[in-house]
């Protein structure tokens, strides 16, 4: 019998619990992006908050991608030190992320930083600080379309970009909208909600135009909306997940080609009683903002998760006499980006063997600026 694609040949190379990569399902994952948006990479901005790691967005450099989109600090420093030819912070700078963006800006050179606006405060601390350090800064409009989270109003979009336009520290290049409210697993309310987000992105971006014609680009959405918007020309698209995927988004985006490329593998440490073990799987090994199920076992199917804690995971099952101590199990978080967070370094996977770690550098808060 075959043994399934994920099953590491020498399982006692890894302690557990650990988060395996599979480099050529991320490379795989990569290229059934770019062929969604037709081919062309400048209408695809990964999000680097799944990865958070030098050595996949260098495969995605690889693959002729070269803008990105990132949640921290941290990230955006990642991607100077790749090379990226822009880095769009996926935040609007408060306190002291001001100074350290314009740091970034001056360390490297060769990347175009660029962050979100949707308030004139920021604008004007942004500008200022730009204007003291003899720079300036490329800035989006964040507008609301749904999430409900940052963003500016539609009612708001044109008095912002008025005073965006008048401060001499900043460029107005576009508007980019964030629609992580659309994940229903109904495939056709999804495109319904992102068809009415593209609308009202279209509308803010409408207005801009109204006030200069050169503020041209609209960004927008993340994986699960990536279906409907990868079909629009006029947009840029965000998707972030896709390149590990995950349980979640499996279960919810059938319609989507990913395949899974990061797995948790996890060991028995205890066997309870007749039908309860215990695992390796704890708060600090997946994310846990979900109710259990958290994993979704490849080799396990059987188990059903009960209780976790910190380090411990108790799952029942059938009959615990047909388990071992230190038996291995394969599992698939239900939300990767998280749960990549919480790990130093990434186990790398090739045809069975390891084949090294990739740092998950941008895990920490802060670098260097």
């Amino acid at each position: 019998m075959m043994k399934p694609w994920y099953v590491l040949n020498e399982e006692l190379m890894v302690d557990s619990p650990a988060l395996l990569v599979y480099e050529q399902r991320v490379d795989d994952n990569i290229q059934k992006a770019i062929a969604m948006v037709g081919g062309d990479t400048s209408r695809i901005r990964p999000h680097v908050k799944t990865n958070k790691s030098f050595d996949v967005c260098a495969a995605f450099r690889a693959s002729g991608i070269h803008q990105f989109k990132c949640a921290t600090i941290a990230e955006a420093e990642v991607l100077g030190e790749v090379g990226a030819k822009d880095a769009l912070l996926a935040y609007q700078p408060v306190g002291p992320k001001i100074t350290r963006l314009i740091q970034l800006k001056k360390h490297y050179p060769k990347t175009i930083y660029s962050c979100l606006i949707d308030h004139v405060q920021s604008a004007r601390a942004l500008n200022e600080a730009c204007l003291a350090a003899d720079c300036h800064m490329d800035v989006y409009i964040d507008v609301n379309i749904g999430m409900n989270r940052t963003g500016a109003s539609i009612e708001r979009v044109e008095a912002l970009a008025m005073e965006i336009l008048a401060l001499p520290g900043l460029r107005l290049l576009g508007v980019h909208g964030y629609d992580g409210h659309i994940y229903n697993g109904n495939s056709q309310m999804r495109e319904e909600q992102s068809d009415a987000s593209y609308l009202m992105l279209l509308e803010a971006h409408q207005v801009l135009l109204e006030l200069c014609s050169s503020v041209s680009r609209m960004i927008i959405g993340g994986t699960p909306s990536f279906s409907y918007h990868s079909e629009r020309p006029d947009v840029v698209c965000s998707p972030g997940t896709f390149v590990f995927w995950d349980y979640g988004y499996e279960q919810a985006l059938q319609e989507q080609p990913f395949e899974y490329a990061a797995l948790l593998m996890s060991r028995v440490i205890s066997i309870i009683d007749k039908n309860h073990l215990c695992l390796d799987l704890g708060y600090k090994a997946v994310a846990c903002e979900s109710p259990l199920p958290r994993v979704h076992f490849l080799n396990g199917a059987e188990l059903e998760q009960i209780g976790q804690s910190e380090e411990h995971m108790v799952v029942k099952v059938p009959d615990s006499g047909e388990y071992e101590i230190g038996q291995v199990f394969y599992a698939v978080p239900r939300h990767i980006c998280p749960t990549v967070a919480m790990y130093e370094k990434l186990v790398v996977v090739v045809d069975g063997d390891i084949d090294g770690y990739w740092s998950v550098k941008a895990r920490d808060r802060k670098i260097k600026y």
